[in-house]
């Protein structure tokens, strides 16, 4: 990605502690590489957990809190998986508000792996075309998304993937959807 097509855009990478490391750092370094501006928004400050399946591996900055943060601050959100850091965030009501009016604003949303859990306890899922981790396909379906099991889905200003694996595909319609946007924004602006 040597060209800077994502310069100025504002990304809200939602996590807290046991996020899986690939799904957020992976992710981060194309869209940094593009130019974007990432933000770490969790609902503690320090530093998070990251992990490798199961075993912990590096921490990462958080930039900010969920509490001291808007959705109307960002362009775009990315939310990372790993269970034990979706389950957490799916339970949080800032997390939830956040990802509603980010939604809401209809500003591109990038989720992989478990991350759709937060999409599905705010109630955002239903009508989406998405895929997931294959553990919370049942999840997704009984909140109302049309899942399907393939690498990268993109659902209007949504893109999902399944796993570590599918970071190439997910990262490349990632910026694509993300840059696609804020071209929009840029003329509308």
């Amino acid at each position: 990605m040597a060209d800077k097509n994502l310069q100025g855009l504002r990304v809200a990478i939602l996590a807290t502690d046991l996020f899986e490391e690939a799904e957020l750092i992976e992710p981060r370094k194309a869209l940094d590489a593009a130019g974007a501006k990432t933000e770490v928004l969790s609902p503690k400050s320090g530093e998070i957990q990251a992990v490798q399946h199961d075993k912990k591996t590096q921490k990462v900055k958080v930039d900010r809190t969920l509490d001291s943060a808007k959705a109307d601050e960002f362009d775009a959100v990315l939310l990372p998986g790993g269970a034990m850091n979706a389950d957490a965030l799916r339970m949080d009501k800032k997390a939830q508000e956040f990802v509603k009016s980010a939604e809401k604003a209809n500003k591109p949303i990038a989720v992989i792996c478990h991350g759709g859990w937060l999409l599905a306890s705010a109630g955002l899922v239903k009508g989406h075309t998405m895929t997931s981790y294959k553990t919370i396909q049942d999840d997704l379906k009984n909140a109302g998304a049309n899942w399907t099991d393939e690498e990268v889905v993109v659902d209007g200003n949504w893109v999902s993937s399944r796993q570590p694996d599918d970071i190439p595909a997910f990262n490349r319609e990632m910026i694509r959807v993300f840059s696609e946007a804020h071209a929009k924004q840029n003329k509308a602006a």
